[in-house]
């Protein structure tokens, strides 16, 4: 048996038949379970196909939907087949071998669903000056040569966002108070905090991606976007990976040129935003300083799980 065009939410599937009967083949069963552990490889019910009872058709068979695939979720599958006699009783083959695979990442398609989403509740956008990232003291002084170093993204967000466990950044916020116009002096991450201008990070040598959208079972929602230097080793991973976002006119992050030649940068207001930086970053082009208010844990997205029944930021496939 083999499969082939994995995606996140379909896969396409062939088996070797013998040729004696094999005109006679009616209906093929198709036993698909998610693995839920390195060790669980039985199905339920070898004897009774439980699953998906399709008529014969051309091998490869597509196989999607039916299960509600999720993406990069590891599963098992086997087949068998029924056979109509002569005497118009019906004869069920053994099944398969037992083959596993993994179901792929959100491709641009299913991102830019998501995208389309997110806009739809990005809402007014606010200007700002400064990106900014909260850590405990240690973070700051064991920075390497005194450099913020990127580190692979966990896997918090969407289930299948090509980004979790993947791409290397350096988290940062540019999030201001409404009525303040700056950035709020609570955090989930630590007490002290970085701070450097804006246009250091995000300038017309940046290129900007969408990466995800999601929530963790609240009213408010978070949407992750990627600054990648152009030509930079983050930068050839989101091409082709994320949709492409226009520096200047997008509706989560913006940066744009002013008559005198300066830089300026908005916010969308109704989202919290979640900024990769591709880059190592050194800490002599800001400041450190300790925040005045609390360390709300409880704001972590910190391998956050997605909710999966929100209709606002899930699309069809997948979780």
């Amino acid at each position: 048996m083999e499969l082939h065009n994995v995606t996140c939410d379909s896969f396409k599937i062939s088996w070797i038949m013998e040729t004696r009967g094999q005109d006679r083949i009616t209906h093929y069963f198709v036993d698909l379970n998610k693995k839920e552990d390195k060790s669980s490889n039985k199905f339920k019910h070898m004897d009774v196909p439980t699953k998906l009872v399709a008529k014969a058709v051309p091998l490869p068979m597509m196989v999607r939907g039916h299960w509600f695939l999720s993406p990069r979720t590891e599963y098992t599958v086997a087949v068998q087949t029924a056979t109509k006699q002569p005497d118009g009783e019906y004869a069920v083959s053994a099944w398969s071998e037992i083959v596993e695979f993994c179901t792929a990442d959100y491709s641009t398609v299913q991102l830019k669903q998501l995208l389309l989403k997110a806009e739809a509740i990005a809402g007014r956008t606010l200007p700002f000056t400064v990106f900014y990232r909260n850590q405990q003291r240690e973070y700051f002084q064991d920075a390497q040569c005194c450099r913020m170093l990127p580190s692979v993204k966990d896997n918090s967000g969407s289930h299948g966002s090509p980004i979790s466990g993947k791409l290397e950044g350096i988290f940062f916020s540019c999030n201001t108070e409404f009525n303040t116009g700056r950035p709020p002096q609570d955090s989930p991450y630590g007490p002290h905090r970085f701070q450097i201008q804006a246009d250091l990070l995000f300038n017309q040598n940046t290129n900007i991606y969408f990466g995800d959208f999601y929530c963790m079972y609240t009213s408010y929602h978070y949407v992750i976007v990627v600054l990648a230097p152009s030509g930079s080793k983050g930068d050839i991973f989101c091409r082709g990976k994320l949709p492409a976002l226009d520096r200047s006119s997008n509706c989560f992050l913006s940066c744009s040129e002013e008559e005198d030649g300066s830089l300026s940068f908005r916010h969308a207001q109704d989202v919290i935003l979640e900024v990769i930086y591709t880059e190592p970053v050194d800490l002599s082009l800001g400041t450190v300083s300790q925040i005045s208010g609390h360390q709300l844990m409880s704001l972590s997205t910190l391998n956050a799980k997605k909710d999966p029944s929100c209709k606002v930021c899930n699309i069809s496939v997948g979780r």
